[in-house]
């Protein structure tokens, strides 16, 4: 691996953490537009939310799915049960996803929708702290042939 190469995976586990901080930061924001009590900007910052916030979280957690832990796999096979738990993590917060998008539909209350935040925050707290904590230190020294953005998503 050269240093570029180097280089580019330490600031790539830097971004993971950034990447995690701004997701947080969306969920508060998706937050407040439910405690503003105007209905009319929950409505418009959920659906933003999800149209962004989510489909960000999705397409980083299906790039981890499909190409990332794979080469993780493949080069640290002790991790197997940790990639495996965080696929799984990615599969709860797709649902939670999905159930928060119904109550959004179907014209949920806002304290429903409070309900369905707190749950998709519980979730992303305990992954990226999990995720951080077990893989931060791999992606540092990853020997990772893709192309970035087909690895991590597109964030």
């Amino acid at each position: 691996m050269s240093e570029t190469d180097d280089t580019r995976l330490v600031a790539w586990a830097r971004e993971m953490r950034a990447v995690h901080q701004r997701l947080r930061d969306a969920l508060a924001v998706a937050r407040e537009s439910i405690e503003s009590g105007d209905a009319a900007r929950v409505t418009s910052d959920l659906a933003l939310f999800c149209r962004g916030f989510c489909a960000a979280l999705s397409g980083h957690h299906g790039a981890e799915d499909a190409v990332l832990f794979p080469e993780i796999e493949h080069q640290h096979p002790e991790l197997s049960d940790v990639l495996a738990k965080l696929s799984q993590d990615h599969s709860m917060i797709e649902y939670l996803i999905g159930a928060l998008d119904a109550a959004m539909q179907s014209g949920e209350s806002s304290a429903v929708l409070e309900q369905h935040l707190d749950g998709i925050g519980s979730v992303m707290e305990s992954h990226f702290g999990y995720e951080e904590r077990q893989l931060l230190k791999v992606l540092e020294t990853l020997d990772l042939e893709a192309d970035v953005e087909a690895a991590f998503g597109p964030f």
